[in-house]
């Protein structure tokens, strides 16, 4: 593999913390004392009112007494919809922080919105982390994730990050692209596509991948931005021509910029930060396109599972992930988001890179929320009988 810019980016970049398996042993280490990154949290308990001219964090004990009840539940479950390298590096950390056991199981936006509507409100996990928002929102329709008003939200930088009712919160963004292999496109004598409408075109017949919406919110995204593009119907006769040019619908929605570098498809449709990740592993034959004609972005969310076993855990969880202990520590796990925390160090590579996050729509969740559902059943549809053939090898599950 080709390494050049993966040697000249490296030397930034540190790569230190190691992994937490499912069901790693309990870590005993002492809690530390509330930072300035780490702000003061709500009481999980039945909240009190504050007394005239006394904050709530005053009211309620604050982090320390937060802390205190997590501790004394002892154990957190976490569902994560991030790259799993990520996930396990951010529950070892609160595993290390305040002595908690804590496990994790890797699953697929869509995957965990099914488990637990399945499990109607009695989940077998207590926090969602990582992933992007449509699903949660679908979430929050079905009455599946608990209202939180988390004290470290202050430091979000737009109220646009948070769910209105305070069901989920934002901690990254990632911006909706394609990903090119360079070698490919001139052994095939190919320009790159530079719009949605490119993706169409005849010459591209077997050479793209896209996630399968079924299980990957990412596709989702990319099905509900074209209907607010395009509007609806236009929107179906377009993921018709497209599915003509796809060669595999990915489980995972960073499945595609994974096989881009290696050249088992040649246009991988994605969240660019995955794009840059394959590049610093080495694959410098991958080209980062932002369409010309627009795109939407994800905002990787964190919530609490209405039901959840250790509420007071999952709480304190939503305070350490909104604060630079854990979105901090994205890049070393070799996720490169924008970050939508004021108080945390934004991932360098991802301005390197020139990824323009000003190229985006104005995206409708309020949309997106109460028709994902029936958008993606529509999505299939269209596709009729190229989706109703039950082909493994195309739309993969697993």
């Amino acid at each position: 593999m080709k390494k050049k810019l993966a040697l000249m980016l490296a030397c930034s970049m540190v790569f230190g913390l190691t992994a937490c398996g499912n069901g790693a042993d309990t870590n005993t280490t002492a809690a530390p004392p509330a930072t300035e990154a780490t702000t003061q949290a709500t009481e999980p308990a039945a909240e009190e009112k504050p007394a005239e001219g006394e904050t709530k964090a005053e009211a309620t004990g604050g982090l320390d007494a937060l802390i205190e009840a997590a501790k004394a539940e002892g154990e957190l479950t976490v569902y994560g919809s991030c790259e799993e390298e990520y996930l396990s590096v951010a529950c070892k950390n609160f595993e290390q922080l305040y002595g908690i056991k804590t496990k994790f199981q890797r699953l697929s936006t869509s995957e965990v919105y099914t488990k637990i509507s399945e499990e109607a409100g009695k989940p077998s996990a207590d926090v969602w982390f990582g992933g992007t928002t449509d699903p949660y929102n679908e979430a929050v329709a079905d009455g599946l994730l608990m209202e939180y008003e988390a004290e470290n939200a202050a430091n979000l930088i737009s109220e646009d990050y948070k769910d209105p009712t305070n069901c989920w919160y934002g901690i990254y963004k990632g911006i909706l692209g394609f990903m090119v292999n360079t070698e490919e496109l001139e052994r095939l004598s190919l320009e790159a596509p530079k719009t949605w409408d490119d993706l169409t075109k005849e010459e591209y017949k077997g050479l793209i991948m896209l996630s399968n919406p079924n299980t990957a919110g990412t596709a989702k995204l990319l099905i509900n931005t074209m209907i607010q593009m395009k509007g609806h119907d236009e929107a179906m006769e377009y993921f018709k021509a497209l599915d003509q040019n796809i060669n595999q619908y990915t489980k995972s929605g960073s499945g595609p910029s994974k096989m881009v570098g290696p050249g088992e498809c040649v246009i991988g449709i994605g969240f660019l930060h995955d794009g840059i990740y394959q590049i610093l592993q080495g694959y410098d034959n991958i080209e980062l396109i932002v369409p010309e004609d627009g795109t939407s972005f994800e905002v990787g969310a964190t919530a609490i599972f209405n039901g959840c076993a250790h509420p007071n855990a999952a709480k304190l969880w939503i305070e350490y992930a909104l604060s630079p202990d854990c979105v901090d520590h994205a890049k070393e796990a070799g996720s490169y988001q924008f970050l939508v925390l004021s108080n945390a160090t934004q991932p360098e590579e991802a301005t390197r890179f020139g990824l323009d996050m000003n190229n985006t729509i104005d995206y409708d969740f309020e949309d997106a929320k109460a028709n994902s559902a029936k958008y993606v059943e529509d999505f299939f549809a269209a596709l009729g009988s190229a989706a109703d053939s039950a082909d493994t090898s195309r739309f993969l599950t697993e």
